[in-house]
């Protein structure tokens, strides 16, 4: 018993929380999304983020990305109306730390050990893309990417790494067509 309570506080010493990027997407079944050649952004209300330079790099890498699709930006009157939802959220992440149990020779003397640890607040980001059909009034295509948020200092790490996301996430836009 002793053994195996020892194995688990060790496993728990070498812990560390972390979040990695996961991406999601789901489409409306039997769309030919051949057909669309242009877009145009619609704003939401709720889920908008309200810092305008954040809002301005999300916008630009999406727009990035549709160009790559062959998609055309347009003011109005466009074949996909796009919008964005971003959600906030605080997650609580342990470090721990150390030092097991040790056999002293053999002898059944186990010397004594102790764990320390530390709790942070992780702040996790998820990136709601919405592509929705105007003409039949229903959303075709969306697509979340969540992961935990490390704003730096340098406005540019911080964009290339939005590319990354964003990159990820139209990888499947348009979604494969079945065959």
């Amino acid at each position: 018993m002793k053994t195996g309570l020892i194995v688990v506080l060790m496993l728990l010493g070498l812990t560390v929380v972390s979040f990695g990027q996961d991406v999601h997407y789901n489409y409306q079944v039997g769309t030919n999304f051949s057909v669309y050649k242009s877009y145009q952004w619609v704003d939401l209300p709720a889920g908008a983020v309200p810092d305008q330079l954040v809002d301005q790099a999300i916008k630009r890498s999406i727009d990035e990305q549709l160009a790559q699709k062959g998609l055309t930006k347009l003011e109005k009157d466009a074949d996909l109306q796009i919008s964005y939802q971003v959600i906030v959220q605080i997650e609580k992440g342990i470090n721990l730390n150390g030092s097991g149990y040790r056999d002293f020779g053999g002898w059944g003397s186990w010397g004594t050990g102790s764990i320390w640890g530390q709790t942070s607040s992780i702040p996790v980001g998820m990136l709601l893309v919405n592509v929705y059909d105007p003409a039949h009034s229903q959303l075709i295509w969306r697509g979340d990417a969540t992961k935990s948020i490390e704003l730096k200092k340098d406005p540019e790490k911080n964009y290339k790494n939005l590319q990354k996301v964003m990159t990820k996430l139209f990888k499947n836009y348009p979604p494969p067509t079945s065959k």
